[in-house]
């Protein structure tokens, strides 16, 4: 079996930040939050990690992130683009928002031939997490069906108090396995609970406190890009006509189908660690303290990458 490889979402357009989040520090040493994940990763085991960009970032990434990290991982990159689509389709007039996760993920068809871990690049998972993922996905080949993993979190660990946030809100079964996965695109806190609006706001409805929530933190084999090439096409005949601007393939929606069908499997091993990001410019003051204060616990130097 190869190795598992890390990949890294780091195409999203950080709109609601008002920025390029993704290269943001949130440190006095200029560290990113994607520094303290590749960290992780490299401590858990992984040798290899492939970051999913936009083509007309790549010169800040390299700057940023590609150049600086080659010296502690192997680093490759590919992009995410708007016209990497079936054949037949061609992209609406207007449309700049990219396809979503499990296009994203899609992208590393020709460059992924093993299992991988999939992240997000502005969130911070914990080093456990990294841990938990490359020991599965070591140790777990497919079979009868595929065997795929998912890192859940307390959904109360990875709120923002300056707005809302997108999750994959999960049901698991008594062992553990996933049964069902619906991404919400607007969850907040309301008062003393939290819940989701459909219908920007009209009516709310309430999620369980301690529910179990994808922070996109997802190990897969290699299967998952045939199938998600195999069904993207079915999601622009049902969707473009519907959204052609905003619509947007998510990996949750694509893991899902494969549940309902019975062709795989979820495992979900559950974090207790807590969510940082920077869903939002205000949030940035919160992720600095905490990192400082991750570091005042020893699990972090000072200088991640100092020469030792």
């Amino acid at each position: 079996m190869n190795k598992p490889v890390l990949v890294v979402m780091a195409a999203g357009m950080g709109s609601r930040y008002g920025g390029l989040k993704q290269i943001d520090p949130v440190d006095e040493q200029g560290h990113i939050i994607i520094d303290f994940s590749i960290y992780d990763a490299v401590r858990a085991g992984f040798e290899k990690v492939v970051f999913i960009i936009k083509k007309e970032n790549e010169a800040d990434f390299h700057e940023a992130i590609l150049d600086r990290l080659s010296t502690q991982i192997e680093v490759s990159y590919v992009f995410q683009e708007l016209t990497n689509l079936p054949e037949g389709y061609t992209v609406p007039e207007g449309r700049v928002k990219p396809w979503g996760t499990a296009h994203a993920v899609f992208s590393c068809a020709e460059t992924i031939d093993g299992p991988f871990v999939v992240i997000n690049a502005d969130d911070y998972y914990g080093s456990r997490a990294f841990q938990m993922a490359y020991q599965f996905l070591t140790e777990q080949e497919d079979d009868t069906k595929y065997r795929y993993m998912m890192v859940g979190y307390q959904l109360e660990n990875t709120l923002t108090e300056n707005g809302h946030v997108s999750r994959g809100i999960c049901e698991t079964d008594a062992d553990g396995f996933l049964t069902d996965i619906v991404e919400r695109t607007h969850i907040e806190r309301r008062g003393d609970v939290t819940a989701y609006t459909e219908d920007g706001g009209k009516t709310w409805t309430t999620i369980p406190a301690g529910s179990t929530v994808s922070m996109n933190m997802w190990g897969f084999s290699a299967s998952i890009l045939r199938e998600l090439g195999e069904r993207f096409p079915a999601f622009l005949r049902k969707n473009l006509p519907i959204n052609p601007l905003k619509c947007e393939y998510f990996l949750p929606f694509a893991v899902d189908e494969l549940l309902k069908e019975q062709k795989a499997t979820v495992k979900v091993l559950k974090s207790e660690d807590k969510w940082y990001g920077v869903t939002y410019r205000e949030d940035k003051p919160r992720v600095m303290a905490a990192i400082r204060a991750l570091k005042d616990q020893g699990l972090y130097p000072e200088n991640l990458w100092e020469e030792k």
